[in-house]
């Protein structure tokens, strides 16, 4: 863990804290990762920063859907529309809803113009799955030059040494890795 400063150009992003994903078997429990990310979300709220809640989902008839030549594919049909709700408790009027279609958060989505017109160049990351959504998210955003910061106990994966891989070797090189404590403490001084 490191020294945290965070300011006004910060923006916290969760991703797939949805219905579906926190229904699957992860390393940590759901419950608690998305307790985390409520927490996240309130004291962001509470400095006027963005939150950006971000969820996977595609159109019913599964026409978007990725389709390519992979040994381990993804659904071969459109989750039911429940699938990608987002809990009650975690929204709140003003966040920024970003629908993905794929891995990452950037790729064919408004994520950067959102983040870019509201002058951020700091990102707080967290959410559900560590090595598959996070993970694509934090590389693409570290090579548009966000500097980031990775709430490890506000993220969890459905494999622990994907989890802890991502973790060790990944995140201390493209940000700073840290907890839910210290960066709400961080945007409080």
């Amino acid at each position: 863990m490191t020294d945290l400063s965070l300011d006004a150009q910060t923006a916290l992003v969760l991703i797939d804290l949805q219905k579906g994903i926190l229904g699957l078997p992860t390393t940590k429990p759901a419950d608690e990762i998305l307790k985390k990310g409520i927490r996240l979300a309130d004291a962001f709220r509470a400095k006027s920063l963005p939150v950006v809640l971000v969820r996977v989902a595609w159109s019913p008839d599964g026409g978007d859907l990725p389709t390519t030549n992979v040994d381990r594919p993804g659904p071969a049909t459109a989750p039911p529309a429940a699938f990608s709700e987002l809990p009650a408790e975690l929204t709140a009027d003003g966040d920024i809803i970003i629908t993905k279609r794929h891995w990452g958060a950037f790729t064919g989505t408004e994520l950067d113009l959102q983040l870019r017109r509201r002058g951020i160049h700091q990102i707080v990351l967290a959410g559900i799955s560590t090595s598959v959504g996070v993970e694509s998210t934090a590389r693409t955003a570290w090579e548009h030059s966000y500097r980031l910061v990775f709430a490890e106990d506000a993220t969890a994966d459905t494999d622990a040494d994907s989890h802890a891989h991502t973790f060790t070797k990944i995140f201390p090189r493209i940000g700073k890795v840290s907890t839910t404590d210290a960066i709400i403490e961080a945007l409080t001084t």
